[in-house]
């Protein structure tokens, strides 16, 4: 806390009385989030607790470049730094963060790199899960057993939070952990207008993204088992299907589009944007979105866009870790049973009414 009681000296270098809760309220925060998309939106509930526990406080994310748009659209976030991720760069951009003079940083996940990088930059107060040896690298650490999978991820990013709220002697508050990333009703009128242009959706049916591509660890579903579900909820209800892809995945989106063209009356291919946040504002005008375990699906999940999604038969992907941040009733979890081995065997059929009476639950919206 020693620099905090500097920068609040006179210039006669004689100090202010305050009591100490204020300075600790006026701290600089570290936040380190440097992975996936997904993994950084499921971090969103931390960074609210920090902040609500200590408004007056600079929160700052440090995040690589591919997740900066949805880190300048939290509002918990007051600045954003770019992690340049190279290990022969670690001395040079620790001394970038040393620079910023933090009082306390936090790895929400905790690698070497995460390690070396904040204890270089020599920030007091360094907190991360306990997990091999680099826990000996912060000066505070929280056994949480990931590996696990016994919570949500957004769980054990919040306890971590809350165990550096206590570690500042801050006070935790009670919060909610959905629907934290939102855009207005004006912004999402011009997005709609944006998308009636680009692909002719006109919105007078449901809308239903999809985005049939993981580019993680994750497996999906395939074309054909994309195409069963996309016949089904065609025939359901009248929908304009918007088949999304990011970067590179265009040709697995594209194929899907054409199989299904002929088939169902309105689909589109939207494998073009100016951006993330840009793709953010479309998935929050949708009223569906249907993804594997990947970034886009957690993006609609934090938007409270009504969600499915389908995830792999792994300990370390089940849908209770990597549940998205929907509100109550508004994700609707899929995985393989026993007898299949992975996504690509799932079977569709017999989960289609379950799926039909989850959209009639939305009413209007799904």
């Amino acid at each position: 806390m020693d620099r905090l009681w500097r920068d609040l000296s006179c210039p006669c270098g004689t100090f202010t009385l305050i009591d100490a809760r204020d300075v600790v309220l006026l701290m600089k925060i570290l936040v380190v989030r440097n992975d996936k998309i997904g993994d950084f939106v499921l971090a969103l509930p931390a960074f609210k607790a920090i902040k609500q526990a200590f408004p007056q406080a600079t929160v700052v994310a440090l995040v690589p470049a591919y997740t900066q748009d949805i880190a300048n659209a939290c509002e918990w976030i007051d600045e954003v730094i770019i992690d340049p991720k190279k290990a022969d760069q670690i001395k040079s951009f620790a001394k970038v963060l040393q620079a910023q003079q933090f009082d306390a940083a936090i790895c929400l996940f905790s690698n070497s790199y995460n390690a070396k990088l904040v204890r270089k930059a020599r920030i007091p107060v360094r907190v991360a899960p306990a997990t091999k040896w680099v826990q000996l690298l912060y000066t505070h650490t929280l056994r949480q057993r990931r590996s696990k999978s016994e919570k949500p991820e957004y769980q054990y990013n919040l306890e971590l939070a809350e165990y550096l709220i206590e570690v500042l002697q801050g006070q935790v508050q009670t919060m909610s952990p959905h629907q934290l990333l939102s855009f207005s009703n004006q912004q999402k009128a011009a997005q709609k207008e944006k998308l009636r242009h680009a692909l002719g959706v006109t919105f007078e049916q449901r809308t239903c993204f999809i985005h049939p591509v993981t580019g993680g660890s994750s497996n999906t579903l395939t074309q054909a088992q994309w195409g069963k579900l996309i016949t089904f909820l065609d025939q359901q209800a009248p929908t304009h299907f918007v088949i999304t892809a990011g970067p590179g995945e265009s040709a697995i989106s594209k194929a899907l589009v054409d199989a299904m063209t002929g088939k169902v009356e309105r689909i589109s291919l939207y494998d073009n944007n100016d951006g993330v946040e840009d793709f953010m504002r479309s998935i929050s005008v949708a009223d569906l979105f249907m993804a594997g375990s990947t970034g886009p699906l957690h993006i609609a999940g934090a938007l409270d866009v009504p969600t499915i999604g389908f995830y792999p038969k792994k300990r370390s992907s089940t849908p209770l870790r990597w549940q998205t941040l929907n509100s109550a009733g508004r994700w609707l979890p899929f995985t393989p049973n026993a007898q299949q081995e992975d996504l690509s065997q799932f079977e569709i059929e017999p989960h289609l009414a379950d799926i039909q009476r989850w959209c009639e639950t939305l009413g209007k919206e799904a």
